[in-house]
């Protein structure tokens, strides 16, 4: 997954470079503010894969005193930077374009630039959306878009896709207020254009915003995770009851669980251990997410009684254990 997010990221990065380059030759040459406002769209797209890039190179450092689960948490900052970024850049300076150029219009110069520039922008963000979209249903399997968006863990796997899905709305709204303008002659329609673009990007920000929010704070792994593992552990005879399944991404591939089991009355604190580390390699075979395991043992009151597991708990083990 992390292989294909990257092949995706690279793909529209290369787009949105060149579909700035052109929007800006072709702003220059025309003055157009809602092409200006593409131009500063694909410019803000560019560097939102830029961080994106960063983020998972981040993400992949290994563990250390600081950061003892790692750093798989970066990935969702840097896409929740990537969310402020549209808002604040591209949706910001596009409805400022929009609003300057209602209160100074101006016809538009040379509008086959325009047209010209569009088309070949269509083409290059087409080919990304398509790499964007193919990942993406590879990775939602039989969910639906919204619902695989929301059970996501891994936001480089939708990120650029809403971003490229709203670069091309925004492409279809420049050219029909490209295309009204000439036809009628009134000079509004760019501004227009470029207010629906920064708005579209306003709304694109705040959903990508809201979905990465979770995971940045320590979103729980999807129902489906947290029941395979309480069907592992209970499945073990040494488990009388499973109590609290805790689970949390520290990063898309990198899930964390805390286990409360009570045991079977009886069992000796090396019993139990044996078990625990059963139950580890169980869990991290059924759930090849799932990295690290704390089991925490509750006692019974015959289990006290019996003095079972009131063994000493060895280093990183806390009422039971951890792996």
């Amino acid at each position: 997954m992390a292989s294909g997010s990257k092949t995706v990221i690279i793909a529209a990065l290369a787009g949105n470079l060149l579909i700035a380059v052109t929007k800006f030759i072709a702003a220059a040459f025309t003055g157009s503010a809602a092409m200006m406002a593409e131009g500063i769209h694909s410019t803000v797209d560019t560097g939102n894969q830029g961080l994106l890039l960063y983020g998972m190179k981040r993400a992949k450092r290994p563990a250390d005193a600081r950061f003892p689960f790692g750093y798989g948490k970066e990935m969702y900052f840097w896409s929740f930077m990537v969310a402020v970024l549209i808002f604040a850049v591209g949706s910001g300076i596009s409805i400022y374009e929009g609003v300057n150029r209602l209160l100074h219009p101006h016809p538009i110069e040379s509008p086959m630039i325009n047209y010209i520039v569009l088309g070949l922008a269509m083409l290059f963000e087409g080919v990304a959306w398509f790499i964007a979209a193919k990942e993406f249903n590879r990775v939602k399997g039989k969910w639906g878009v919204f619902e695989a968006v929301r059970r996501g863990k891994d936001p480089g796997a939708f990120l650029v896709l809403f971003e490229d899905s709203a670069a091309m709305l925004g492409l279809v709204v420049a050219f029909v207020a490209l295309l009204a303008g000439q036809l009628t002659g009134i000079e509004i329609f760019d501004g227009i254009a470029s207010i629906c673009i920064g708005i579209i990007l306003a709304i694109t920000a705040v959903w990508l915003a809201i979905e990465t929010k979770g995971l940045l704070i320590g979103e729980a792994a999807n129902q489906h995770v947290v029941r395979d593992i309480r069907e592992v552990v209970s499945t073990h005879d040494a488990v009388a009851k499973v109590n609290e399944v805790l689970t949390m991404h520290v990063g898309p591939n990198f899930i964390l669980a805390n286990i409360s089991v009570r045991f079977a009355p009886g069992l000796s604190g090396e019993q139990i251990q044996a078990d625990i580390e059963r139950m580890d390699r169980d869990i991290k075979a059924r759930c090849e997410n799932v990295k690290r395991i704390f089991i925490e043992a509750e006692r019974s009151a015959d289990q006290t009684t019996a003095g079972a597991p009131n063994h000493k708990p060895h280093d990183g083990e806390t009422a039971g254990a951890a792996s």
